[in-house]
């Protein structure tokens, strides 16, 4: 183990053991606030600090191993001690690494979800409508909810435009890397001559802003509209103007939404799209400069840069960032993508280890 790592861990063991000391005194509850604080932060020290303590403890078994070895009676005893706690400790460092990786804050939220026809058309249209399916039986797999919060339809089928809210604890650690362009190869339906036609959707995944505190929307940067619903709906919805269009003055960001029954749920829903584009917006600014590091995995934020593409010909998903190639078409455009939100959770921590061990 890297010294740096050794005394980052040394320092963490002693303040759990500080906390626990703090959380145990007859003023531990005075202060109601603290005494969460002080409870959050041991939850996140503890198991870090049991593996270093298992670490220390395989360190010691393996020095008592290796003095065995004096010992002509012991010698196989200690060789089988020495090559088991040895194996334990590799696995351990590989472990305590991993606890050491910073964590992204915004990795147990909800999430946005927005699915736009690109290049192509109809079947672009048709091919969002397929993606956003994709998307939401992954989210029953899941057993997380998901909210329409508005759609624009294909004149065929499918989506222009469908924004969604995906709820869910770690939604957004899941689903971050779906983010970018996803290119679609297939022979549509309207083409009589068999060709395969190539087009694009854009995905867009974006953390839930918290509805306190995250994001400072002034009033008087906003400008809202309302207009009367059109679509699907029934007769409610085209009777009165409950459709809402919100403008943020600063940044040009315009969001709408007509798909709730009301004018205040449209602008309930609205603001929380608005509030999650800002607040990815802002972001990231703020982290422009670490882009090169997840460039292989998010690319570089301009979301026509192709990251998947779907052969239906072929039956084949491929993931141009790292290079996985899968036959399994059907169950993928069913919702069953772990194998490729898992590998792509594996890349990007691989990527964060290597970058720690620098």
């Amino acid at each position: 183990m890297k010294e740096s790592i050794a005394n980052k861990l040394a320092q963490l063991a002693d303040r759990l053991d500080e906390i626990n000391s703090l959380l145990s005194s007859e003023q531990a509850t005075r202060d109601m606030e603290a005494f969460r604080k002080l409870n959050r932060e041991r939850t996140e020290l503890e198991p870090v600090v049991e593996l270093y303590r298992a670490y220390q403890a395989a360190e010691a078994d393996l020095a008592t191993a290796q003095e065995m070895l004096a010992d002509p009676d012991m010698k196989d005893f200690a060789d089988a001690e020495i090559q088991e706690n040895k194996a334990k400790l590799e696995q351990l460092d590989v472990d305590l690494q991993k606890q050491l990786l910073p964590k992204d804050p915004n990795d147990e939220r909800n999430v946005i979800l927005e699915v736009r026809a690109g290049t192509g058309g109809d079947e672009a249209a048709l091919f969002a409508g397929d993606l956003f399916r994709m998307y939401t039986r992954y989210a029953e797999r899941q057993r997380w909810q998901v909210e329409m919060i508005s759609e624009s339809l294909g004149e065929k089928g499918g989506y222009k435009e469908v924004i969604a809210r995906i709820i869910g604890h770690g939604a957004y650690s899941v689903l971050k890397f779906e983010s970018g362009a996803h290119r679609v190869q297939r022979v549509p339906e309207t083409e009589s001559q068999g060709r395969v036609h190539t087009s694009a959707c854009t995905v867009a995944i974006l953390p839930e802003a918290d509805e306190v505190g995250d994001v400072v929307l002034n009033p008087a940067d906003l400008r809202i509209d309302t207009f009367r619903a059109s679509g699907a709906g029934g007769q409610h919805i085209n009777k009165t103007d409950s459709a809402v269009r919100i403008t943020h003055l600063p940044t040009g960001t315009v969001v709408e939404c007509q798909d709730g029954r009301s004018q205040h749920q449209n602008k309930a829903q609205a603001m929380r799209v608005l509030a999650a584009r800002i607040k990815a917006r802002e972001e990231s600014e703020a982290h422009a400069k670490y882009a090169a590091e997840r460039k292989s995995l998010v690319g570089s934020g301009d979301r026509s840069e192709r990251i998947r593409t779907y052969n239906f010909p072929q039956g084949r998903v491929t993931d141009h960032r790292i290079n996985l190639t899968l036959y399994k078409m059907d169950q993928i455009m069913d919702g069953d993508i772990s194998e490729l939100t898992n590998a792509l959770m594996a890349e990007h921590q691989a990527e964060q280890l290597a970058a720690l061990a620098e």
